[in-house]
């Protein structure tokens, strides 16, 4: 539980430390939040700062220097209520172990943790670090993408809410993206009729290529009739990324006793002032719709079965994965923003 009474048992607030090596000064490098977003993140928003100072690894602690660092929507949200100006961004990385007085952390290492926009990190509490996924020899990223956190998202909002039946049809919007397609692909493979809405031909193109039954490039198509035709009976279970105008209007389209999964809002995160639109709750109520939350951190106990089987099926190749790879710790804010213009395939990541 943090300071704003919210649950993240993955985001444990790591303590961290300026890095440097035993008698040598390096520098280190990490972004920091300058002001509140209002609107869209801009790079003003953004501040490189640096820290050089000498310090040793104490008894029990490790030093990493990240390899992959992770964008994702939810840190807009999460500004809002975890953060503030001089804070450093939040987020997940996979770094390796570059000097350890710990046992269990070998120099060489490689480690997942969520110590946020950091070149490196001085943990000094090694409970603090998450415990890798098993990925043969699957990339190290995948454990920032469809087998880790995205991935899981995928798996645990579709078998532990939706639950959808084969036969049924299931609607995901931001399709392309690290949770969508992942949703998408898991829905086939219980038997059900995907239908998947991206932002983008190159997308809607990728989406068919995974076996989605009927997949649109919302900005061109008109998704009532899109809708219509690809669910004449109506959709049974919806996996919502999105929200904001474009899920009022799937919701229209749902079959009686639908089941909805709100698992993003990235239409509505960068409104200025409370979100307002059409209300809902005559038509949930008209076709007795089941309407849930997720937070994949409410299943923080299950990850590691979960992540075993999302690596199973990659490793199979019954899941199909695609990143979108920023080179250079320097333009982590490109990178972020990038996730609000619909330029990012997949998992959005940058390599340090």
């Amino acid at each position: 539980m943090n300071s704003f009474g919210i649950n993240y048992p993955f985001w444990r607030e790591i303590p961290v430390q300026p890095y440097c090596r035993v008698n040598k000064m390096v520098t280190a490098k990490k972004w920091v939040l300058v002001k509140q977003f209002v609107g869209k993140p801009k790079e003003s928003d953004f501040s490189l700062e640096e820290e050089t100072i000498p310090d040793e690894v104490n008894d029990g602690g490790v030093l990493c220097e990240a390899l992959y660092l992770s964008v994702d929507p939810y840190i807009r949200f999460l500004s809002n209520v975890m953060m503030k100006p001089g804070d450093t961004l939040v987020g997940e990385q996979i770094a390796r172990v570059i000097a350890s007085k710990n046992p269990k952390y070998a120099v060489g290492e490689v480690i997942r943790l969520s110590s946020g926009w950091r070149s490196h990190t001085l943990v000094t509490d090694v409970t603090q670090i998450d415990t890798m996924p098993e990925l043969g020899d699957l990339p190290l990223s995948f454990a920032l993408g469809a087998a880790g956190v995205t991935g899981l998202t995928a798996l645990f909002g579709l078998e532990d809410k939706l639950k959808p039946m084969e036969g049924e049809t299931v609607l995901v919007n931001s399709a392309a993206g690290a949770v969508g397609s992942v949703v998408g692909q898991l829905a086939k493979m219980k038997g059900c009729t995907v239908i998947g809405f991206a932002g983008t031909d190159d997308k809607v193109r990728w989406l068919t290529e995974l076996g989605f039954d009927h997949a649109f490039n919302y900005k061109k198509v008109d998704i009532d009739e899109a809708l219509s035709m690809a669910a004449p009976s109506g959709v049974n279970c919806y996996f919502d990324n999105v929200g904001g105008c474009l899920s009022t209007q799937m919701l229209q389209h749902m079959h009686r006793n639908a089941r909805v999964l709100i698992a993003g809002s990235i239409a509505t995160y960068n409104d200025i002032g409370k979100s307002t639109g059409p209300y809902l709750f005559e038509d949930i109520l008209k076709k007795c719709m089941s309407v849930t939350g997720f937070s994949i951190y409410d299943t923080y106990p299950k990850w590691r079965d979960g992540e075993a089987q999302l690596a199973s099926w990659i490793q199979q190749g019954k899941l199909q994965h695609r990143e979108t790879v920023t080179e250079g710790f320097e333009f982590m804010p490109q990178a972020f923003m990038g996730l609000f213009e619909g330029i990012c395939t997949g998992k959005a990541l940058v390599k340090a």
